[in-house]
């Protein structure tokens, strides 16, 4: 895919404020570890990632989803009059019934005649956000949208806390399957996409390239289908993870592949690479199978953990907001959702 009149105007999130480090998520399953012998700290060795954040009880997907929207309005310029789309693109929504999106774009006060709807696909549903906007934009459908996510790890983490220590004959390989879970943080991002004639800055959306490997799509599955209202209990996800990481990089190969000869870009062209976090180990095994550089990187994954399908925009925004991006970067973006699925997508800043 390749567009010509798509940029990416800017960036806006929220984080929250409580801090949960791995240690304390192992001093939780204190007699699963004495059972199975295993030292604490193993979870921070194994994954890198030393603690995530965990939204209040109270606050809903759509709620830290207006405030990231919110900001991201007002960073980019844009009057919310103009705004034409709103796509919600999370696991964690409100209801199963109405999109979420319906509830973002009333709170934002957007226009009625907006374009307004829901897409999920696991971890990769922000990045598919992002292209069906910007084809959108590019066929003259909408001069400017918003694509925004919230996701709250906090719920799956204590079902699978609680599963373990309700499971008195768990096995080492049967709570390796449960590790993916503890990996999950916290966050909301949201992101304007507008029109090349009507851009304040400049920073353009190339194109990119997908690929999927829906063979693998029994990898990682979370059982029934919930919302943030449901009473009931809370499903429970299992994950292959040295399946998904040897399948999902051999996948992301695949694709860069495609994606050097759609953009004409190198690894020497790319100047700075922002991907999916899933652990430190996913990021070195990627970074090594494609032959890119790793100084290249940036790295939340330590602090916010997997942040699901937010964690690439979260992580691009940060680096924005820190200044690791400079005028005439060619920047890639890797995404990747259990399925499998891959999108890699070119941004000129």
């Amino acid at each position: 895919m390749r567009y010509k009149d798509v940029h990416l105007e800017a960036f806006g999130y929220e984080i929250p404020k409580t801090v949960v480090t791995s240690l304390s998520l192992e001093e939780r399953v204190a007699p699963l570890y004495e059972r199975l012998n295993l030292s604490y700290g193993r979870f921070e060795m194994m994954t890198g990632i030393r603690e995530r954040r965990f939204w209040d009880d109270s606050v809903t997907p759509s709620q830290a989803s207006a405030t990231a929207a919110a900001k991201a309005i007002a960073n980019s310029g844009i009057d919310k009059g103009e705004i034409e789309c709103l796509l919600h693109t999370s696991v964690c929504r409100d209801f199963l019934e109405p999109a979420t999106a319906t509830v973002v774009h009333d709170a934002l006060g957007l226009p009625a005649t907006a374009t307004v709807f829901d897409i999920s696909n696991a971890c990769l549903g922000f990045t598919n956000g992002m292209v069906a906007l910007a084809n959108m934009i590019e066929l003259g459908q909408v001069k400017a949208g918003i694509v925004v996510g919230t996701e709250g790890g906090k719920r799956l983490i204590d079902k699978t806390i609680g599963d373990l220590l309700n499971d008195g004959e768990i096995t080492r390989e049967e709570l390796k399957r449960s590790f993916a879970s503890l990996t999950l943080g916290s966050g909301s991002v949201a992101a304007v996409l507008t029109h090349a004639s009507i851009s304040k800055n400049g920073h353009r959306l190339v194109g990119g390239a997908v690929r999927s490997a829906s063979e693998h799509n029994d990898l990682c599955r979370i059982d029934a289908d919930t919302c943030y209202f449901d009473d009931g209990d809370y499903p429970n996800m299992n994950t292959d993870s040295v399946g998904i990481l040897k399948n999902g990089v051999a996948l992301a190969a695949e694709t860069w592949k495609v994606f050097q000869r759609e953009l004409g870009w190198s690894g020497q062209d790319v100047n700075k690479i922002f991907t999916h976090q899933v652990s430190i180990v996913h990021q070195e095994t990627l970074f090594g199978t494609l032959g890119l550089d790793r100084s290249k990187g940036f790295s939340t994954v330590e602090y916010l953990g997997n942040v699901g399908s937010c964690s690439l925009p979260l992580s691009l925004a940060i680096g924005i907001d820190q200044g690791r991006l400079d005028a005439g970067d060619k920047v890639l973006m890797m995404a990747a959702g259990s399925g499998l699925c891959v999108v890699l997508l070119g941004l000129e800043w």
